[in-house]
């Protein structure tokens, strides 16, 4: 049975603006449904790096908080803290640039709460029957949570083709030790030919793994944990991945994690999917690039993989081409929806219910 997607699109008027729109897609998808009165909701998003401007608007995240507030819902903004040094690495750092990037109490109504902690160790061991992962480390007021809406923007990612629900769930809602073990197995390498000696990469590598050799940087093995962000900060192309088959374990540990995110919330989660300034790389960077495509619209739905489905076959039909695959040449996006499908997080079948 086909899941059901619902779609609006980025169309407004007098009579109906956006926020009004979110709203009725909301509600017609039945995300309301997952909240029951007194219920702890997590709002899982993503507030951006300081210097990134792609990640979604607060004032959509306020009004959707404002609804589960009508709901009898109790909101609270959240994600877990990152690997690599920046912004968002912990839970004090995490707040601030929550609150610069504009998710203050006063705009959105509801605290921002780091979900793996001050640190990024307070997480929850959770069983699970995956092919890499049995044992999820999930970051802990996202388990504790009674509810969970999980808010993405949708946009490229240098090491999953694109970032959409399913990472948002299982990158995002894993603590710090769980980020690391998705990412183990995924190594960069050095174009010494293109490399410049600048630094940059060894001022955010969370490990030191990196130093220069000759004015060249240079990554040592042992310490390297494989987070990738070398690649995302290098602005003159010099560090990649050793090899693409890397990738497909890394997205379908991602899938495991995710499903581990939603292990105790049967009927519980819901899902809103922003394709907007459809920048090509992650909100985790310092900067965004101008959009791959025009906006296209909003989707919700109870099914993750549908919805990521859906999103990434809009854009590819916008583009008139696989985009993802094109722009991140060597990494075949489809992994994580097919290894989320087979776990049983959702279903890549579904249709589109324009609101």
């Amino acid at each position: 049975m086909a899941a059901e997607v619902f779609f609006t699109d980025m169309r407004a008027s007098s009579r109906l603006n956006l926020l009004d729109k979110l709203i009725r897609l909301f509600q017609r998808a039945g995300l309301g449904e997952t909240i029951d009165k007194e219920d702890f909701v997590a709002v899982k998003l993503h507030v951006g790096e300081p210097g990134n401007l792609s990640y979604i608007r607060p004032p959509y995240v306020g009004r959707l908080v404002q609804e589960i507030r009508n709901l009898g819902g109790r909101p609270f903004l959240t994600d877990a803290n990152t690997l690599y040094r920046g912004g968002r690495d912990n839970a004090l750092s995490h707040f601030e640039t929550a609150l610069h990037n504009g998710f203050s109490y006063s705009t959105v109504g509801a605290p921002f709460i780091a979900a793996d902690g001050l640190r990024g160790l307070d997480y929850v061991r959770v069983p699970i029957s995956g092919k890499h992962i049995r044992e999820a480390r999930v970051a802990a007021a996202i388990y504790q949570a009674d509810s969970l809406l999980v808010l993405s923007h949708f946009k490229g990612h240098l090491g999953t083709g694109f970032g959409g629900a399913i990472k948002n769930l299982g990158m995002g809602c894993a603590s710090r030790p769980g980020k690391q073990e998705q990412h183990d197995n995924v190594l960069p390498r050095i174009n010494k030919a293109r490399c410049r000696g600048c630094g940059r990469c060894l001022r955010w590598c969370p490990m030191d793994a990196i130093t220069l050799d000759g004015g060249k940087a240079r990554i040592h093995p042992p310490k390297c944990q494989g987070c990738a962000e070398c690649i995302a900060v290098c602005t003159c192309g010099a560090v990649s991945f050793s090899f693409a088959g890397d990738l497909v374990v890394l997205q379908e540990k991602m899938a495991e994690y995710a499903l581990a995110a939603t292990a105790d919330k049967e009927g519980k989660c819901g899902y809103i999917n922003f394709l907007c300034d459809i920048s090509p790389d992650c909100d985790c960077n310092s900067w965004n690039d101008v959009p791959l495509v025009p906006d296209i619209g909003i989707l919700a739905s109870k099914d993750p993989v549908a919805l990521d489905q859906a999103s990434v076959d809009l854009v590819n039909k916008a583009a008139g081409k696989d985009l993802f695959g094109s722009h991140h040449r060597g990494t075949d996006w489809r992994a994580q929806l097919e290894h989320a499908e087979a776990m049983g997080l959702g279903s890549r079948t579904y249709r589109v219910i324009r609101v």
